[in-house]
């Protein structure tokens, strides 16, 4: 079972939120808006990105690294090294 499986309806509320978000900007692309304003919504939905990856995150070091944790052996340090990727890739993005 999947860790965020509680959230799982808030998680895809948020989603279809971003993909409002980004209809919205393809409309506004379509309607030739000033550039800045554009740029303002990519923020906005850049930070709605980043939000998201942030809750999953947490539930992930909650729920599946805690469990492999406490368990231990191979299985705990693959999912360490794996949050620990997934946090580098975030930090980059």
């Amino acid at each position: 079972m999947a860790g965020y499986s509680d959230t799982k309806q808030d998680h895809l509320r948020r989603l279809r939120r971003i993909e409002g978000q980004a209809r919205g900007l393809q409309r506004m692309v379509e309607e030739d808006k000033y550039c800045i304003d554009i740029l303002t919504q990519v923020s906005a939905a850049n930070r709605a990105l980043q939000s998201f990856a942030i809750a999953l995150l947490e539930e992930h070091l909650a729920h599946c690294l805690a469990d492999a944790t406490a368990k231990g052996g191979p299985e705990a340090a693959a999912k360490v090294k794996e949050a620990s990727d997934a946090i580098a890739r975030l930090v980059r993005s």
